[in-house]
């Protein structure tokens, strides 16, 4: 009984740590933080700019504190411009494009990881070749392709397209529903379960980290656009965000203070969608094999 004590005491002690991996840590840990700071040197010179007075904005040097703090200039920036318009316009067709992405990218992916069909693998090259394609290759075709069908000033070209797939968004969730084993559809499929029915009540559940990924994914590029909204959208009532807060911008003059203040607001649901869904994300990537 005393030795197996002693052993056990052993065991708790704490084993004594190199000089060297204690170096190699600290080093690591230093460059995360530089590297930190890099990226985010900009947010915080665009917040400092958020809360300066016009004269303060090219003042030399920089004055990266402001005084005083203009807190005002967030609620000019908000209503000077009709931006509760715009910020409606963005929500719909962000939303609208999470639902097109989400449906259309999970039945097709789900059908490349599972289904069984004579040129299946080719046609998922294909797929991936189209990852390739630089989108101002098919600008033109497609804006005489909506022209066409009337689309121009409305959100149909910057909606549909998301319902027919995206293909980094399909290879995600394909690799990660490869990696689910077999015998949890063969066992739905005993207890009556068909298809669909396996692919919503079995899939989709065990693939939300990848699927809140596609989400985060698909809200920043929507969010965000700028190219999209400004070729198909030409009445002001219309505009988004992105496209809005240009507004700021004119041909002899910049209000930085406003523009920045803007810039704060509009880069805001991002960065918390990101901040909240990180581990989903971290997840998703860890869970999916390069496999098949």
């Amino acid at each position: 009984m005393a030795v197996v004590t002693q052993q056990m005491t052993r065991s708790r002690r704490p084993k004594p740590v190199s000089i060297g991996r204690l170096s190699w840590k600290l080093v690591v840990y230093l460059l995360l933080i530089a590297g930190s700071i890099v990226f985010i040197f900009p947010f915080i010179w665009m917040l400092s700019t958020a809360l300066k007075p016009d004269w303060q904005v090219s003042q030399w040097p920089i004055q990266w504190i402001p005084h005083p703090f203009e807190w005002s200039n967030f609620t000019k920036a908000l209503t000077v411009l009709p931006f509760g318009g715009w910020a409606v316009n963005s929500i719909i067709i962000t939303f609208s494009t999470e639902i097109g992405t989400l449906l259309s990218c999970t039945v097709v992916a789900y059908g490349f990881a599972r289904f069984r069909a004579p040129g299946k693998n080719t046609l998922f090259i294909v797929l991936l070749a189209t990852m390739m394609l630089p989108g101002t290759v098919t600008l033109i075709p497609t804006f005489f392709l909506f022209r066409e069908l009337g689309w121009i000033n409305t959100f149909l070209p910057l909606i549909v397209p998301s319902f027919f797939g995206n293909a980094f968004f399909i290879f995600l969730l394909r690799q990660f529903f490869m990696t689910m084993p077999l015998e949890l559809e063969q066992a739905a499929r005993v207890d009556g379960l068909g298809t669909l029915g396996i692919l919503v009540r079995i899939m989709v559940p065990l693939a939300l980290p990848a699927l809140a990924t596609v989400f985060v994914f698909q809200f920043n590029g929507a969010w965000n656009d700028f190219m999209g909204p400004l070729i198909y959208l030409n009445k002001e009532s219309l505009y988004t965000l992105a496209v809005g807060i240009n507004y700021f911008k004119s041909e002899n003059n910049v209000e930085w203070n406003y523009l920045m203040a803007a810039s704060v607001v509009f880069m805001l649901p991002s960065l918390l969608l990101f901040f909240f869904g990180q581990r989903y994300y971290v997840e998703s990537i860890t869970l999916t094999g390069v496999k098949g």
